[in-house]
């Protein structure tokens, strides 16, 4: 073997090492946990995870587009929060399953649209946008609760959600086909190749001909859409909708797509990235929560986790510049 075979054996390795650097670091926690843990790695404990990560799964999914196109919504808590209770108005009055879950997506639908077009044609940095947005949809939310707590009137409806299906409930197969568009969206069409050239360089791609604004529109409805199908199957399975002014669910999000390894900045990540960056998330939080781990430590660590991936995404892009 020459010098050169060599050096490029080793070359490859690290950018393996480097480039999965997520998938080795989720299966030593993995390995970890289900060696040092009794009830990690039994049936019941891995089927409640993929169940509880369910709605994470889906709303990190279409979040993981937006960043990559170079936005950031911080508006899909309030969606996913007001999108339930417009949903289970529709319950309360016609009682049917599918209309109730077409509800919640429509209003998630319309939300994003709003975020997109402020952001495309409003000129409005994305974060200030949907910060903004975020507190008219929380209003909203109050407004249509009346203030008070919204319940599914039929309880045979919490099937659509928990129904088993080769063991595992039907939301969590709901997530699997709504991460595997997502993933044919953005790794296998044209809107796809749109997002990643957006992200990268805005007024590269629309001096290249790309419909930007559309493209940067697009990303937001399908995130706004997501929150609203994710928000309302929680609800399903809860039977009940609150308004409230909850940000939890787009910081566990955030967390969770940023971990993975898709920049913040735009133009790079994938949507495996940020499925592994949930159950990576996942897998701490439930190690903690089996060994009795107070919560005060857990977001200390939590908080750390995240601020490492940030700043190693920052040092790898010193890097290659």
């Amino acid at each position: 073997m020459t010098v050169v075979d060599t050096a490029s054996r080793s070359i490859n390795v690290k950018s393996l090492l480097s480039k999965y650097a997520i998938v080795w670091v989720t299966l030593l926690v993995f390995i970890f946990l289900s060696a040092s843990t009794d009830a990690f790695l039994s049936a019941d404990n891995l089927r409640n995870i993929l169940d509880q990560q369910s709605v994470v799964l889906i709303v990190a999914a279409f979040t993981t587009i937006v960043l990559i196109s170079g936005g950031f919504d911080v508006s899909l808590g309030a969606i996913y929060i007001l999108a339930p209770l417009v949903a289970l108005r529709v319950q309360n009055n016609i009682n049917s399953a599918w209309l109730t879950l077409l509800a919640g997506i429509l209003v998630g639908l319309i939300a994003g649209l709003l975020n997109g077009v402020i952001v495309a044609y409003g000129r409005i940095n994305s974060f200030i946008a949907t910060l903004a947005t975020s507190f008219i949809f929380f209003g909203i939310a109050y407004l249509v609760s009346d203030g008070t707590i919204l319940r599914v009137t039929d309880i045979t409806m919490r099937e659509v959600v928990t129904t088993r299906i080769l063991g595992l409930t039907s939301a969590t197969w709901i997530a699997f086909v709504v991460v595997a568009i997502a993933w044919i969206m953005l790794d296998r069409t044209r809107f796809g190749r749109y997002i990643f050239s957006v992200g990268g360089n805005f007024e590269a791609a629309r001096l290249a001909g790309v419909r930007t604004n559309r493209v940067v529109v697009a990303a937001f409805v399908l995130a706004g859409a997501g929150a609203g199908l994710a928000g309302t199957l929680n609800s399903i399975r809860s039977v009940t909708a609150q308004a409230s002014d909850d940000f939890s669910i787009i910081f566990a999000v955030i967390a969770a797509v940023v971990v993975g390894g898709t920049s913040i900045a735009g133009g790079s990540g994938a949507i495996w990235r940020s499925v592994v960056g949930v159950f990576f998330i996942a897998f701490i939080v439930n190690g903690f929560n089996l060994n009795g781990v107070d919560p005060v430590y857990q977001r200390i660590i939590q908080g750390a986790v995240i601020l490492t991936a940030v700043g190693a995404d920052a040092w790898s892009r010193r890097d290659k510049s």
